[in-house]
């Protein structure tokens, strides 16, 4: 922030970047709808416009009627950013024991469940957000957010597929194809987030519109081989959630070629 740095140097500065009128206008015009109802909303009046904006940029607030989606504002823009918990994916099998375990209270994650798999022949998870939820006029990527146990296999040998589009319009996006553990010779493809989670980038998107636009972001993590001869056994890999944030340079992740959710 501008206003930070000049703070250092001057005092009128600095009055200035303490000043609610100036942190005020980092804010979306929605916030307090987006926070009503939250754990959060009632120590809200509290708070400087300052101090809401670096709590609101540094700890996610859980909203939604089921705490499964987080909110929170880019500290370099004051863009939306929004992960969803995996509660809020579609994911083929899910509620199949065999296939799939859900475990709640997972000391490192946010939301109350995360999801397990235990053992598959193939991926399919999907997530979708409503682009009038975005910041309008500006570029997203989305990630996909997991974590891999001891005894993983298969994510070494086959690569997933990633895809991120807007649905009803034209194409359905580019797809990636990502190893979410790459093999010992292959570049690191993921990025460690600090918080015991990995993230892959599957893509972006530009949101043009603003609350009239009712379009929806989809994504799609997948990995199907029933056309081939042989098939790779997928196992032991803990999905937490789908995170959308504004697309900068400098946050960019290299991928061999794949998609994101």
């Amino acid at each position: 922030m501008d206003a930070c740095r000049l703070s250092l140097v001057c005092r009128l500065f600095r009055s200035a970047a303490d000043s609610d009128a100036v942190w005020g206008r980092f804010f979306p015009h929605d916030l307090l709808q987006i926070l009503s109802g939250t754990d959060f909303a009632s120590s809200m009046d509290s708070l400087s416009k300052k101090e809401l904006f670096f709590r609101l940029s540094h700890r996610p607030v859980l909203v939604g009627d089921d705490r499964n989606r987080s909110f929170a504002i880019d500290k370099r823009n004051g863009k939306k950013c929004y992960m969803l918990g995996a509660r809020r994916l579609s994911i083929s099998w899910g509620d199949t024991p065999a296939y799939w375990r859900w475990i709640p209270d997972w000391q490192q994650s946010r939301f109350l469940e995360v999801a397990e798999l235990r053992i598959v022949w193939w991926l399919d998870i999907k997530g979708w957000i409503e682009t009038n939820m975005l910041s309008p006029k500006t570029r997203y990527a989305a990630y996909f957010v997991y974590n891999l146990n001891v005894e993983y296999k298969g994510f070494e040998e086959r690569p997933v597929k990633l895809r991120v589009y807007l649905e009803g319009q034209d194409g359905n996006g580019d797809e990636t194809s990502v190893f979410l553990k790459p093999p010992p010779n292959m570049q690191q493809q993921f990025r460690e987030r600090g918080d015991g989670w990995m993230e892959v980038e599957m893509g972006e998107f530009f949101n043009d519109g603003g609350e009239e636009d009712d379009h929806r972001c989809m994504t799609v993590v997948g990995r199907r081989d029933m056309e081939q001869k042989w098939t790779i056994i997928f196992f032991d890999l803990l999905c937490m959630s789908l995170f959308i944030r504004g697309k900068t340079k400098a946050r960019s992740i290299l991928c061999h070629p794949i998609m994101n959710i």
